[in-house]
């Protein structure tokens, strides 16, 4: 399918167009050899409650971003590299059926479909997609992924002390190692997590102290290393910089006669 779609002037007309959704607030999707596969509206848990949001699937990235107006606005969007994606089928909840969980790095959350049918096409197409990335690229599947956040409904009291319980007046914070809500008193700590931001982040006590003690155990190690690294001419210690960009999500004016597309489209729908 990628290979029937590459270069074509229906491919280029699609990422055009979900370009022009995001407006000014996006960034460009088109690239050399980037296909749109399909596209739908799945609900992503959030920490206050789930809410639709839009997803491009593209062979080699997921874009999703919040909903204005459908197939003509979108904003908020995020940027997903299918090489570091790792997926998890859930169970259903009372609530949300049809689950599964999108885990990266940097960060990981779960979304739900319509129907059993439409949950299996997607995970179908993204782990078809992530296996080619991985072949292409030789690299091995990630193995580090970031906490999904627990929603804030989940709990009334603090999931580390169980004693403080919240309250309009009393907030909710969340851990970004573990993703458990906590309240201010189990959560004071902040520490640096290069690969979520750039910036200290706030933990929970118990984070705070696991990741002090690997710090430490790194540090220690690097110190017995030196001495052999510094022995073997020529070596150079190579570094890396991870940044977080935030997101422009400022409205631009759309006019209301524009389609999403000129033929109709279901809403759900892998492109062939």
């Amino acid at each position: 399918m990628v290979d029937h779609l590459a270069n074509t002037e229906i491919n280029s007309q699609r990422i055009a167009t979900v370009e022009n959704c995001f407006g000014a607030s996006g960034q460009p999707l088109a690239v050399p050899g980037r296909v749109l596969l399909g596209e739908g509206i799945l609900t992503k848990e959030c920490r206050k409650k789930p809410k639709p949001r839009i997803f491009f699937l593209f062979n080699d990235i997921l874009v999703y971003g919040s909903i204005v107006i459908n197939k003509r606005k979108y904003n908020s969007q995020h940027i997903i590299p299918l090489e570091d994606v790792t997926l998890e089928t859930l169970p259903d909840t009372l609530q949300m059926k049809n689950r599964w969980m999108i885990k990266t790095s940097k960060k990981s959350f779960v979304v739900s479909a319509a129907s059993l049918t439409e949950r299996k096409e997607w995970i179908s197409h993204l782990e078809e997609c992530i296996r080619h990335l991985l072949t292409k690229t030789g690299r091995q599947p990630s193995t580090e992924h970031a906490a999904p956040w627990i929603p804030d409904k989940a709990t009334d009291i603090c999931m580390r002390c169980t004693q403080t319980k919240f309250s309009t007046l009393t907030r909710r914070h969340h851990c970004r190692k573990c993703g458990f809500v906590v309240c201010a008193d189990c959560s004071r700590q902040r520490f640096l997590m290069p690969r979520l931001s750039p910036k200290p982040l706030r933990v929970c006590n118990l984070c705070y102290r696991q990741l002090l003690a690997e710090k430490k155990e790194v540090e220690t190690d690097r110190r017995q290393t030196e001495p052999i690294c510094s022995a073997i001419a020529g070596y150079e210690p190579s570094s890396g910089d991870d940044s977080d960009k935030s997101e422009d999500d400022k409205a631009d004016q759309w006019p209301a006669d524009t389609e999403f597309y000129t033929s109709e489209v279901s809403w759900s729908s892998f492109h062939s």
